[in-house]
């Protein structure tokens, strides 16, 4: 999950707290969580793994607090965020818009990156003025950052007053008001190895499509990744537990779900059912519209994978995201990829012939250590072959505890931003050639949005973001649209047709 974004993920509550109205719970009776009956929690609250949580359900941590979360990185955090402010809200705090009026401050930070603690810095540094003005306003990191960094943080800029690490947001509530009662730093980043990975999917309103966690950690080990150690060892979600929240998501309207993991392919629930084996119970078990997953790992993507796509494609999205990271087998060797380049290609092409009508993505890294120009030339030419409508590039930047950190041969920066920027000169030509094929074409579109003057959002099963003049009735249905204009980034065309 190598998708870099810059993401604010705030959402004003309404007075009627909307986490709580989801859940059909009034949070204001006067009832601790061991009088609430079982029957009346959700099924995550029911569980032994859970206590953690029953602690301040129904208590009144936050009094009203506002709190305000920034976010940064992959879809994974942004899901997290999710998950923090669907506890908080639990526990009475409220969401708000801006820093300017929160008394609780988060920084979910990304570390994939370069320089992600700096970042943390910097941002926690504007927020100066505001805690000289308001001595109760608290600050905490969590995220990658936090697992990563832990105690240094608090240690390097006095400002914070609480970390937490991945493995711990579902005990987030407690740890804040461990800050605000005893009015001590506190820092909890310590991996759960042996605890099972049982969750519920939180989220307040999750719209059309959302998220829905499936895995949580790599054991890949690539030598330039992080993820490892920041996220822990690989862990998956029993398969009834996965169903189940898909169920209750389309309860709540939802039309479309993204099975999120850093390595969804290796997916294995505890009764040994493997990812297309979920795949298919998703498509033919639940009646969620349509299915998205991201990201594949290309050495974990299998034919029994291929042939449950292609025989559900009334659901499963045709797009798929598969990282290659180098078109060099050298270098795929040094990231420690597990496939060559060859290796790769012929499974790309496999997979073009069981699922014809394929849209890929990818993730690429330019100027890993001891990449020379003619390798770099070969990750060229790999885009240029498999014909990939998106890139994800990125220069290689070395991250704690990676072994590709400590390898000598690195390459200067100024070659790195030489070499990323003639990929994206080459794949931006590439790319307008290949969205030509969808000019006059009509796509099923899911609508998403519709703004004040009547521009209608949503996403094509390709991936594609089509923009066309609509009403708000279409939100969340599924309309055909002529496409008239195509761009890389974005497709606009018209209605075909009216929808009752």
């Amino acid at each position: 999950m190598e998708t870099n974004q810059n993401l604010q993920n705030m959402t004003k509550a309404t007075e009627q707290n909307p986490v709580n109205a989801n859940l059909d719970i009034d949070l204001t009776a006067d009832l601790t969580a061991d009088q609430t009956p079982d029957n009346q929690l959700p099924y995550w609250l029911q569980s032994a793994e859970s206590s953690e949580q029953k602690k301040y359900f129904n208590q009144d941590i936050g009094n009203g607090r506002g709190v305000y979360i920034s976010t940064y990185g992959c879809q994974m955090n942004v899901n997290d965020t999710e998950r923090m402010h669907s506890l908080l809200e639990m526990a009475n705090f409220t969401p708000v818009q801006t820093p300017e009026e929160a008394s609780l401050i988060i920084i979910n930070a990304c570390s994939v990156r370069e320089k992600p603690v700096h970042k943390v810095y910097s941002e926690v540094g504007r927020f100066r003025r505001m805690k000289d003005k308001n001595p109760n306003l608290k600050i905490g990191v969590g995220g990658c950052v936090g697992q990563q960094e832990k105690d240094n943080l608090i240690k390097n800029q006095p400002l914070i007053d609480f970390v937490f690490g991945t493995d711990n947001i579902d005990s987030l509530p407690n740890l804040v008001s461990q800050v605000y009662e005893n009015q001590t730093k506190v820092v909890n980043a310590k991996f759960e190895h042996r605890a099972p990975y049982h969750v519920e999917t939180l989220v307040r309103n999750p719209g059309v499509s959302t998220f829905v966690n499936i895995t949580k950690g790599c054991d890949n080990f690539c030598t330039f990744c992080i993820v490892p150690y920041t996220r822990g060892r690989e862990k998956s979600r029993p398969i009834s537990h996965i169903l189940m929240d898909i169920r209750t998501l389309i309860q709540r309207g939802v039309k479309e779900i993204t099975l999120l993991g850093q390595n969804v392919n290796s997916y294995k629930s505890e009764d040994g059912a493997d990812f297309a084996d979920l795949l298919k119970k998703v498509a033919m078990e639940t009646d969620i519209e349509r299915i998205r997953y991201t990201t594949s790992h290309p050495k974990d993507f299998n034919e029994k994978l291929m042939h449950v796509m292609a025989d559900h494609q009334d659901k499963i999205c045709e797009y798929v995201h598969l990282p290659f990271q180098s078109g060099n087998s050298r270098i795929l060797e040094r990231m420690n990829r597990g496939y060559t380049r060859e290796q790769y290609i012929d499974k790309i092409k496999q997979m073009k012939k069981i699922i014809p009508n394929l849209v890929l993505s990818t993730d690429i890294i330019v100027g890993f250590p001891g990449e020379t120009h003619d390798e770099f030339m070969e990750t060229v030419s790999m885009v240029q072959e498999v014909g990939y409508e998106t890139i994800f590039a990125f220069m290689y930047s070395p991250r704690p505890f990676t072994k590709a950190a400590k390898f000598e041969d690195q390459v200067d920066d100024k070659t790195k931003n030489e070499r990323l920027n003639y990929l994206f000169d080459v794949h931006d030509k590439l790319a307008f050639e290949i969205v030509q094929r969808y000019q006059d074409q009509t796509l099923n579109v899911l609508v998403e949005s519709v703004n004040e003057q009547g521009k209608a959002f949503g996403r094509s099963t390709q991936n594609k973001s089509v923009y066309f003049v609509g009403s708000k009735e279409l939100i969340g249905k599924t309309v055909p649209v002529r496409i008239t204009s195509s761009t890389p980034n974005v497709l606009r065309g018209e209605l075909v047709l009216n929808i009752n």
